[in-house]
């Protein structure tokens, strides 16, 4: 039988396949130069092929109430691009800085005013009490139950001599946990790389340290605004 995608990822299924195709073409160069790949064609196809998998893969933890799902459909398709790269013989290494500089071009290609303003909601005060307040939901038994792949995180003020705005440590990773379910563990790392430049194009320092997936308690992460330029 085949295997069911779910409703709300239906939806924005077309969304997400354009943005695949989107970075496949951003990453074509690096795939030639870097990955010493040639059949382009057969690698995006078989790309799109294995995305159509892990869309039937994708957990949903509360569609558009919970803002962690959009970071599964932002991120979710490298994880279809690393598990065809690994197959092609690829090493994790070098997977990890296709996918990492592809990711960095996606986002400057949405004009710099869109970008800044996107950065700029995320760090409002509206937001903060958006986070503060899904945090702790994300931590309750009742949500934990309705959806046991979903992340859990506390939000963090910042204490004196702090620098930062404000932090958020994941205590569980909803990407860690698909990576457990379906053998990523191994090109998992290569997801953790992307938040930094994403983050910067939106006029945001991030400073993190740690990260489950490297073994840590949590992943502490600590937003400030970077100056104009």
């Amino acid at each position: 039988m085949a295997e069911i995608i779910h409703p709300f990822y239906e939806q924005h299924r077309s969304a997400m396949e354009a943005a695949m195709r989107h970075r496949l073409d951003l990453a074509e160069a690096m795939l030639r130069e870097r990955a010493h790949l040639a059949d382009l064609e057969a690698i995006r196809q078989e790309v799109m092929n294995e995305f159509d998998i892990v869309l039937t893969q994708m957990p949903y933890v509360g569609g558009a109430a919970n803002r962690m799902s959009e970071s599964f459909m932002r991120l979710m398709g490298f994880m279809a691009i690393s598990r065809v790269l690994r197959r092609r013989g690829v090493p994790p290494s070098v997977i990890g800085e296709i996918e990492r500089e592809t990711y960095k071009a996606q986002w400057l290609s949405v004009p710099k005013a869109e970008r800044l303003a996107s950065g700029r909601q995320f760090m409002s005060a509206e937001n903060q009490a958006l986070l503060r307040e899904q945090a702790s939901s994300s931590a309750t038994e009742g949500h934990q139950n309705r959806f046991p792949e979903d992340f859990v995180y506390d939000f963090v003020e910042p204490g004196p001599g702090d620098t930062f705005e404000f932090g958020i440590n994941y205590k569980a990773c909803g990407f860690c946990k698909f990576a457990a379910r379906h053998g990523d563990k191994e090109i998992l790392p290569n997801i953790c790389g992307l938040d930094f430049d994403a983050y910067a194009a939106q006029g945001i320092r991030l400073e993190r340290t740690q990260t489950l997936a490297g073994g840590a308690s949590h992943c502490n992460f600590r937003f400030s605004r970077l100056p104009p330029d």
